[in-house]
């Protein structure tokens, strides 16, 4: 049944792992299903439209249920790309093989992985079908990173999802930990699977009080995961949603904690390291109430004191175009500037209570700072003592340039700070003196009037 010419089957979706500029169309046969088409491409096309009369039919005549085109592909890759579970369901009773792989090495599962087919997911899982093998994996055991994490020791009983949909809370060795996992469908994309090297190896490099702990990673399986300190207290942004405008001292507290973490990160040899996606939603507070940088999806290794440029410009499901800098905005160069700038934006919300811009949407706040447009100063000047102001207005200058490097932010906060202190120092002993001095006249005038009622008795 299958000696006629073999074709390639073009219909429909096509491979997962198939290259856009791979299928030849001059040697397809999406002509028509006339008789010079062999059995098996047809079991392909019946496959594609989800026929199963016409698959039943041909399968019964003899046709093998695993026939390959040219391109190695199977009626059940086609199956699984269009999302036919019926089609698969009864290819798979007929013997179809579940993890048969085409030239580009692509399974049915892979290709419903990336096609988002979950119903077909779980049927091609439930028949046995391997997950694809990690980006990361290696052969030999001793080539397994130091960090690697064995997921049998996370224990997702009691799991609960926190931030952003992708991180959840486990259990690892007695400690409670937050897990950030990445599925199947995510290493289909070269270009999410080359930022998850790029943020394995940035965590790795970091040590630092302000900066959320790296403990280890799931590399070796599927689903990958990055596996960081939990810190029960959650994210600044839903903590700034809940507390509204914070006094003047405790904002300049929290803004010296983002400071000297993004200062660690800046200051970093031999390559400066640009967080990128600094908005109150990735950094993080620990017990004691202090702030931790987290979430390092987006960062980027520059060599310091040059820049670098994205290779296309970043959509706003990639970051909040809330607290991105212009020139990110409109894909040009930058360096570390970028984090001053989103941190100038951080600190006026804390003084506020509210985000930049919170009643326009993302792309209209994005073009503002473009047009050199910045948030309103709304809260009483009082709110901004100690030259505040002032700073926040040299972190989001339009010209990076002008912009001052976390070391010299951390000097001046420190500086507002013991304006503070001493200020309440001041205060203080100006109250104790008060007190002392009213308990004297209080005593003088108890001494007074015991006098008079003994002159009275006499």
């Amino acid at each position: 049944m299958d000696s006629k010419l073999q074709r390639r089957f073009t219909l429909g979706r096509q491979s997962s792992g198939a290259p856009e500029s791979s299928v030849s169309l001059a040697s397809d046969a999406s002509a028509g299903l006339d008789d010079a088409i062999d059995s098996g491409v047809r079991l392909m096309y019946m496959a594609n439209g989800g026929d199963l009369d016409g698959i039943e039919e041909l399968l019964d005549s003899g046709t093998t249920v695993n026939f390959k085109d040219i391109d190695g592909r199977t009626a059940l890759h086609v199956a699984a790309c269009q999302g036919r579970t019926d089609a698969i369901d009864l290819l798979l009773r007929h013997g179809a093989q579940v993890d048969v792989e085409d030239r580009w090495g692509s399974t049915p599962l892979a290709d419903a992985i990336y096609y988002k087919n979950n119903d077909v997911i779980k049927l091609l899982e439930a028949h046995g079908a391997k997950p694809p093998m990690a980006p990361m994996h290696v052969q030999d055991a001793r080539e397994v990173p130091e960090y690697e994490i064995d997921p049998k020791e996370l224990d997702f009983t009691n799991s609960v999802e926190i931030t952003k949909g992708t991180f959840c809370i486990a259990s690892w060795r007695g400690i409670q930990v937050a897990v950030k996992k990445f599925g199947e469908e995510f290493f289909i994309d070269e270009e999410k699977v080359n930022a998850f090297r790029d943020e394995l190896s940035l965590l790795q490099k970091m040590r630092h009080p302000n900066v959320v702990q790296f403990l280890g990673a799931v590399t070796q399986s599927t689903p990958m995961m990055i596996v960081t300190e939990f810190l029960p207290k959650g994210d600044f942004g839903a903590y700034l949603k809940k507390r509204g405008s914070l006094k003047l001292v405790t904002a300049i507290k929290f803004a010296l904690d983002i400071a000297r973490g993004l200062n660690y990160l800046h200051e970093h040899k031999p390559e400066a390291i640009i967080h990128r996606d600094l908005e109150p939603s990735n950094i993080l507070r620990d017990d004691s109430g202090h702030l931790k940088v987290a979430d390092f999806g987006l960062s980027k290794l520059i060599i310091v004191a040059k820049t670098i440029k994205e290779d296309k410009p970043l959509s706003s499901q990639q970051t909040s175009w809330r607290y991105v800098a212009p020139e990110v905005f409109r894909n040009e160069e930058y360096d570390t500037k970028v984090d001053v700038f989103s941190f100038a934006l951080i600190l006026q919300e804390m003084i506020e209570g509210c985000p930049p811009f919170a009643k326009r949407k993302e792309i209209e706040v994005a073009k503002a700072y473009v047009d050199n447009e910045r948030p309103p100063f709304e809260a009483p000047v009082k709110h901004y003592a100690y030259g505040l102001r002032q700073l926040i207005e040299e972190c989001w200058d339009q010209k990076p340039s002008k912009r001052p490097t976390f070391k010299e932010i951390i000097l001046k906060l420190d500086e507002m700070l013991k304006h503070i202190v001493a200020k309440r120092r001041w205060k203080t002993k100006a109250l104790k003196y008060l007190h002392k001095f009213e308990s004297i006249l209080k005593l003088e005038n108890s001494f007074s009037r015991s006098g008079s009622s003994r002159s009275t008795i006499r």
